[in-house]
């Protein structure tokens, strides 16, 4: 569990006001407010937009996260935040509460399921993506999402409580009507989605939908990669199409088993701080050794404005190596992240405090080994394509895969524009990585 780690370690230096100060006897200051100043000492030192902060009189706020939202950038920080510890921890173990289920409406305004993780107990029934969702508890289900009803939706599905259960009428591909119970249960996610060989004309071709960056992701990405290499691939499409983030060494990871054992001497990416810390903490990072690399010299990306952080490292960092073409749509735009920190913070006298919060303000931009990056306006495909959400995911007449497929065999099919994007539905309570998290390059020191 080094990323535990890697948070539990830290310690906040003298410059943060680590002074014991005496003890007030009636005017004790609550977590929340210990919580707003330490957030504040800490962004007046690591933020990478430390200079645009404003002068703010920090007892006005109750809370680190009213702080924040008070000194944060605006014009370009969309994603600093501060979330509880636990929950935090969870989701980047690959913990979900749920059915696992997600929902988008068609062109012709059928509700059909956009994704299902292999952990639902509606995966060994059989129920795949592209499905048709007809009613849930006996409620036609389409109105709700013609009409953008995100309220009513949650309250038919309910919380994200293990035991509740619902009922689905499905249409499969064939036309049948399928009725399945539902119960919402906690388990693991699986972050690959699908892994496919696909036998074209220009050869084998290697098909990974990967979903999210979290500690799970490793072994997973080992073992598609394994089959890849077994079956000696040629080519490979990944599809990014919904991942929106996670952590950094994973997109490392990712972008190594492209490459070749030799490359581990060239530079995956670079990080640069803010000038307060950049001189010391700025740093590059080399590809790393993995078990099945492909060396391959071209890959195509499937992509969404979904497809950040993380997604967009892997991206980023290939594009000096090899020959990298993006289908779908342009990329969230998000060339920065943040190192993750516990509170309270770790000190001499308690080293392992409990921890309530997890502050992650943005801390660094991330550039390849030729200085590219700050694409904050996203990174646009060179084939545009539409989501197809009636087809599951390998499937070769599924729109972006088709098109991915045709820039291989060099034909470039593409959907005609405007392209459509479908909204996504999720269950309530996003519990997926949404950023892009590195622990600090090394610990604060008092």
């Amino acid at each position: 569990m080094k990323k535990v780690l890697l948070i539990s370690l830290l310690v906040i230096p003298v410059l943060f006001g680590c002074k014991k100060d005496p003890v007030p006897e009636d005017n004790t200051p609550t977590i929340e407010e210990r919580a707003r100043d330490g957030l504040y000492d800490l962004m007046k030192y690591v933020y990478l937009w430390y200079n645009t902060m404003p002068t703010v009189k920090v007892s006005d706020y109750d809370g680190p996260e009213d702080i924040l939202e008070a000194l944060r950038y605006k014009s370009k920080d969309r994603w600093s935040f501060v979330t509880d510890y636990e929950s935090f921890m969870a989701s980047m173990q690959g913990s979900f509460v749920g059915h696992g289920i997600r929902l988008s409406l068609d062109n012709a305004n059928n509700v059909r399921v956009v994704s299902l993780y292999e952990g639902s107990d509606l995966w060994p029934k059989g129920v795949r993506r592209g499905w048709i969702v007809k009613e849930i508890n006996g409620t036609l289900i389409a109105p709700i999402f013609i009409s953008g009803n995100n309220t009513a939706y949650n309250n038919l599905m309910g919380p994200a409580t293990a035991g509740i259960t619902n009922t689905f009428k499905f249409i499969n591909p064939a036309g049948q009507e399928l009725t399945y119970t539902s119960t919402k249960a906690s388990f693991t996610i699986n972050s690959v989605t699908a892994s496919k060989i696909l036998d074209l004309p220009s050869g084998k071709t290697g098909y990974l939908c990967f979903e999210t960056f979290i500690e799970p992701s490793e072994q997973e990405l080992n073992e598609a990669f394994a089959n890849f290499k077994a079956n000696n691939v040629t080519d490979l499409i990944i599809d990014l199409r919904y991942n929106t983030g996670g952590y950094m060494d994973i997109a490392q990871q990712l972008s190594s088993l492209v490459l070749t054992l030799n490359d581990t001497t060239k530079v995956c990416y670079k990080l640069t701080y803010n000038s307060l810390v950049g001189p010391e903490w700025n740093e590059s990072y080399r590809f790393v050794r993995t078990a099945s690399p492909l060396g391959l010299d071209r890959v195509v990306f499937i992509t969404t404005r979904s497809s950040a952080s993380a997604s967009e490292v892997v991206i980023n960092s290939l594009k000096p190596y090899v020959d990298v073409k993006i289908v779908g749509d342009t990329t969230h735009g998000k060339p920065a992240g943040m190192n993750l920190w516990g509170f309270p913070f770790p000190s001499d006298s308690d080293p392992n405090p409990d921890y309530v919060y997890v502050f992650a303000p943005i801390t660094f931009e991330y550039l390849n080994s030729l200085d590219q990056g700050r694409f904050y306006d996203g990174m646009l495909p060179d084939v545009k394509a539409a989501d197809d959400i009636t087809r599951d995911f390998g499937d070769p007449e599924e729109a972006s895969l088709k098109a991915a497929i045709g820039v291989l065999q060099g034909t470039k099919s593409a959907s005609v524009l405007p392209v459509r994007r479908p909204r996504i539905w999720s269950e309530a309570g996003n519990q997926l990585p949404t950023e892009l998290f590195l622990g600090p390059p090394q610990a604060f020191k008092k």
